[in-house]
């Protein structure tokens, strides 16, 4: 959730006709607010860096006050990232609405104080700042022989590195590879705390992954497979055929995860932060990560 503030100063009688309804171009509040609400939806579209989000709420309200008007907003998502840019977009747009909508009656309104009130949840407010050692392993025919770039392998590195974490091996096997055992063992040896496979979990002839994987598990981890899938099917309908794969293998989490790099990206907004909250709660720490009685 994010709260945004900002104000479209004017002069008394602009303030006055917007109240009395008797501006040139209509109802500006109605038409601002809902500029503001499709400007939050729509703030991918707008700002090049910003990933796109689902979201579950937004609310604009507009307070006269003696010279200005003061424009709120507060949106909300279910993703694991933050939505301040969302509530931040929405009362920019608004504001510039404001601003469009009464330009002809008044030529010295200015626009300020947009700022960010609130914010909860998201990447950056999480119960720990662990950060786990992290290996990804793309199993594909196609990307170990040259003939396809890795792109699920890259977006999974940038995103973990983006997040915090230390991506400390990184390998590409071709489907079914006999060496998928022996790398996941080798980096846990060496200190890798999540390994994520990224490809083999579907139902054809060489997707070979998940039964290599399977028979390493001291535990499965069937929330975080739930999650998965539970995301995946509100993307892709076909998601239901993948068989993902999610344990622990001695003191690491091994996920397994679709090799396409749709299910990467989906997989990632389930993954972090939440799965960083597992390392705490092994150690035998509390799930407010401290120590438990």
């Amino acid at each position: 959730m994010a709260r945004a503030e900002g104000y479209v100063s004017m002069q008394r009688t602009t303030l006055d006709a917007l109240q009395s309804g008797e501006t040139p171009k209509g109802n500006v509040l109605t038409t601002a607010k809902i500029a503001g609400i499709q400007a939050a939806k729509g703030t991918a579209h707008i700002i090049p860096l910003c990933h796109p989000l689902d979201l579950s709420w937004v609310e604009m309200e507009f307070t006269l006050q003696q010279d200005r008007i003061r424009i709120d907003s507060e949106v909300k998502t279910k993703d694991a990232t933050g939505v301040e840019m969302e509530a931040l977009t929405a009362v920019s747009v608004a504001a510039l609405t404001i601003y469009d909508m009464c330009k002809a009656m008044d030529k010295k309104m200015t626009i300020t104080g947009i700022r960010l009130l609130e914010k909860k949840g998201g990447k950056s407010d999480y119960p720990t700042d662990y950060r786990p050692r992290v290996g990804i392993i793309v199993i594909s025919d196609t990307v170990h022989a040259g003939k396809s770039d890795d792109v699920s392998g890259d977006i999974l590195k940038v995103e973990f590195r983006g997040s915090g974490c230390q991506v400390d091996h990184s390998a590409i096997l071709p489907d079914g590879s006999e060496d998928l055992e022996e790398t996941i063992g080798s980096w846990i040896d060496k200190g890798a705390e999540l390994i994520i496979t990224s490809g083999g979990t579907g139902v054809g002839p060489r997707d070979l992954t998940i039964p290599v994987v399977e028979k390493l598990f001291d535990s499965r981890l069937p929330g975080v497979e739930q999650a998965l899938h539970a995301y995946g099917r509100t993307r892709v309908g076909t998601a239901m055929l993948s068989r993902l794969a999610a344990g622990t293998v001695k003191s690491a989490l091994v996920i397994c995860l679709p090799g396409s790099p749709g299910a990467a990206r989906d997989a990632l907004k389930v993954l972090i932060p939440s799965i960083f909250h597992a390392y705490p709660v092994m150690e035998g720490k509390g799930h407010a990560g401290l120590e438990s009685d």
